[in-house]
């Protein structure tokens, strides 16, 4: 292999690398060694804000190929015919901690799928649970907010968490599994990713249907229990990404079955729930899984800062065929994503190389920080001009309908909308067996047990409240083990439970 030369940033080439140019053999350094200058200034700007949420991540590129056709609901190219593949790119990550956390912490998992297609790049950004802890964008940074670190101590707290907990019921779904052996999964390989939230597709008949995408682990379901996470954080606090690395680079190539559930516009008026509500799920007996593809990963990026650090998301990144729906997180995250994205990476980050379409874009979006001509050149930046032939497609013509509703307000709800407790009791008797039982509630008194401070007894009673109200055995193991005395109080409580308020 032929040398290359040492260069500077600009392309000079220069000589004295390790040692700074100084005034004789002791110095001192004379400000002119611009080498030294251009290194050091680098040096400390090689960071750019870390995520909010989501901070601690890996990733990797891979294909996804379609297996099944799915064309009788969307017009999107990527599904058009079977056997249709495209380049893709996922990344995987905690939620609350820092980019420097263990990555085996009980945590939901962040499960980011960008897929490079004909029309454009689409991104499922989505959890590896079907559901969230809250419903409404509004309630967000709030809730973010428990999770991370207290403002005076800088230290993590199960009382601020449990406190948000219980005065927002509508987060017992979410607790549930987040307090089952789900909430410590054996990296990232060995489990299931959800979109979470309620898409749309449209059809070439511009026919619309409502659709939940579910990913299914091919390498089989694995968690740790919450004593191995616990000692896995001390021992590898990189663990998932280790994994992933050595999975893949040993050519054991991890993959996931796509699925999707689909609802049809009538069947959304008539659900018992609101079907955009992203804390609840559609049953699989009533809107069956029906298979649509297959992803593989195999290959991890050649610089870790370079792709899956400033890889950006947004669900607001879609392709014709696909489209939003009411779902109030949805709605919010549409504009919360590409607006963290634009203050972390920059105005361009669509110009770096994970991010960008590689058939190519045509916009009149120009300059900014680390602006790249080369897709534009000297090109007009406004339309229409008379100087390009750039057109509007009207293939690409988003579908027109009503609106439910004229009514502006801060709330819309059916008989249904608050009720939070129906599910989280159905998964705990229906979805668990006993050792999942059993480890919910060992979990979840462990986690309980650090609640602390003058308001300590009025926020354990008011969620095990919750936990009453979606079952009364599983409230009750949790205050036996929690030593509280179930008082006249807790007792009204139970006996709402039992007169059908579950």
């Amino acid at each position: 292999m032929a040398s290359k030369k040492l260069t500077s940033a600009t392309g000079a080439p220069y000589f004295e690398h390790q040692d700074s140019q100084t005034v004789g053999a002791r110095g001192p350094v004379l400000l002119q060694d611009f080498i030294l200058q251009e290194n050091l200034a680098h040096f400390v700007r090689e960071r750019i804000p870390e995520r909010i949420v989501h901070a601690k991540g890996s990733g990797a590129y891979g294909k996804f190929t379609v297996t099944h056709d799915i064309s009788q609901y969307t017009k999107a190219k990527l599904f058009a015919e079977v056997g249709n593949e495209c380049r893709m790119f996922a990344r995987f990550s905690t939620v609350g901690g820092e980019k420097g956390s263990a990555d085996t912490e009980r945590d939901p998992r962040g499960f980011a799928l960008k897929f490079y297609t004909e029309d454009g790049n689409w991104d499922l950004v989505g959890n590896n649970t079907p559901v969230f802890f809250i419903k409404d964008a509004k309630k967000f940074p709030d809730f973010i907010h428990t999770q991370k670190r207290l403002p005076k101590t800088n230290l993590k707290s199960a009382t601020m968490k449990w406190d948000f907990w219980s005065l927002n019921p509508e987060s017992l779904h979410q607790v549930l599994i987040l307090m089952s052996d789900r909430g410590t999964p054996y990296g990232y390989r060995h489990m299931h990713g959800f979109g979470s939230h309620t898409y749309s597709m449209v059809n070439a008949k511009n026919e619309r249907v409502w659709v939940k995408f579910h990913f299914k682990t091919k390498q089989g379901i694995k968690n740790f229990s919450n004593e191995a996470a616990t000692e896995m954080k001390g021992q590898n606090p990189d663990f998932a990404q280790e994994d992933l690395v050595h999975a893949i680079e040993n050519g054991n190539f991890p993959k996931w079955t796509l699925y999707i559930q689909v609802m049809t516009e009538e069947e959304a008026q008539d659900f018992r729930w609101n079907p955009f509500d992203v804390t609840k799920v559609w049953f699989h007996d009533e809107f069956p899984l029906i298979e649509v593809g297959e992803m593989e990963l195999n290959e991890i990026p050649n610089n870790f800062f370079a792709h899956v650090e400033q890889a950006v998301f947004s669900p607001s990144h879609l392709i014709s065929g696909i489209g939003f729906s009411p779902d109030k997180m949805l709605q919010g995250r549409i504009f919360s994503y590409p607006d963290a994205q634009r203050y972390r990476v920059g105005v361009n980050a669509h110009l770096l190389e994970v991010n960008r379409c590689p058939f190519g874009f045509n916009n009149y979006q120009r300059d900014g920080a680390m602006a790249d001509s080369s897709s534009y050149g000297d090109q007009p930046n406004y339309f229409p001009n008379s100087f390009d032939n750039t057109i509007a497609d009207a293939q690409y013509k988003e579908l027109e309908y009503d609106l439910d509703s004229t009514v502006v307000a801060h709330f819309n709800r059916n008989e249904n909308d608050d009720d939070h407790y129906s599910q989280p009791g159905l998964l705990y008797t229906k979805a668990m067996n006993a050792e999942a039982r059993e480890n919910l509630i060992h979990n979840i008194v462990d986690s309980m047990k650090n609640i602390s401070g003058p308001k300590r007894d009025e926020i354990i009673n008011r969620q095990l409240c919750h936990f009453f109200r979606a079952n009364i055995e599983l409230g009750m193991k949790i205050a036996m083990g929690l030593q509280v005395n179930i008082d006249a109080n807790m007792m009204t409580h139970l006996k709402g439970a039992e007169e059908g308020i579950s």
